[in-house]
């Protein structure tokens, strides 16, 4: 996406929070400084490095803002910090430290293996603390044809074939005993799902660990 380091990123970050949380406000260095535990002297050459590359727009004595290309890369990476944080915690079932996990993989994630997660988790626009997940230069597939999604975020009416169940052997057990197992059909309706024609009920946490393909057969 960009050659950006990892510590410009984690500035980019920090400033798009600070942005979303007070708009219209100028982030003043002794404030960024503070967030990301340096000195103002630190803070102040950061801020000059990537207003030279146009991505911060910097006043004297009164702060500083990213500029609209800044805010574009800013909000990407905002977007795959969350993106990953639902991977982990609900399809993957992480139970360590999910956005210190997120927050190393996101800058070593490419604009395709975003966009593939994206589409996987069904594009949502919450992240899990239920905070709005970014949408610029957002790319949103409709055709969801032979995609590999959770339950949860499957097209309704649709026929999917399950093809993974990232649960423990226990869950496993009791899927099985309504009949839903790898390669089960599954149709998912307004207010129920279907398997194999047979209507059955499962939790949303439960629905977004079994990933199906979708018209897959």
């Amino acid at each position: 996406m960009s050659d950006l380091s990892e510590y410009e990123e984690m500035y980019l970050k920090r400033m798009f929070e600070f942005q979303n949380s007070e708009p219209g406000a100028m982030l003043k260095t002794t404030e960024l400084a503070n967030i990301m535990s340096v000195s103002p002297a630190s803070a102040t050459e950061m801020i000059q490095r990537l207003a030279s590359r146009d991505m911060v727009t910097h006043i004297p004595y009164r702060g500083c803002r990213l500029t609209p290309s800044g805010f574009h890369i800013a909000a990407s990476i905002k977007r795959r910090e969350g993106l990953l944080e639902i991977l982990l915690a609900d399809v993957i079932g992480y139970t360590g430290d999910v956005s210190e996990a997120a927050c190393k993989m996101e800058h070593d994630m490419t604009p395709e293996l975003e966009a593939a997660i994206d589409r996987m988790l069904g594009y949502p626009d919450r992240n899990l603390a239920g905070k709005k997940i970014p949408v610029i230069q957002r790319s949103i597939e409709l055709d969801h044809s032979n995609l590999l999604l959770p339950i949860s975020s499957a097209p309704l009416g649709m026929e999917s074939t399950v093809e993974v169940i990232a649960l423990d052997s226990t869950d496993k057990m009791t899927l099985k005993g309504i009949g839903l197992n790898i390669g089960s059909v599954i149709v998912k309706g307004e207010s129920e799902i279907f398997c194999d024609g047979s209507s059955i009920e499962i939790s949303e946490i439960l629905s977004r660990k079994i990933l199906v393909r979708v018209g897959g057969q």
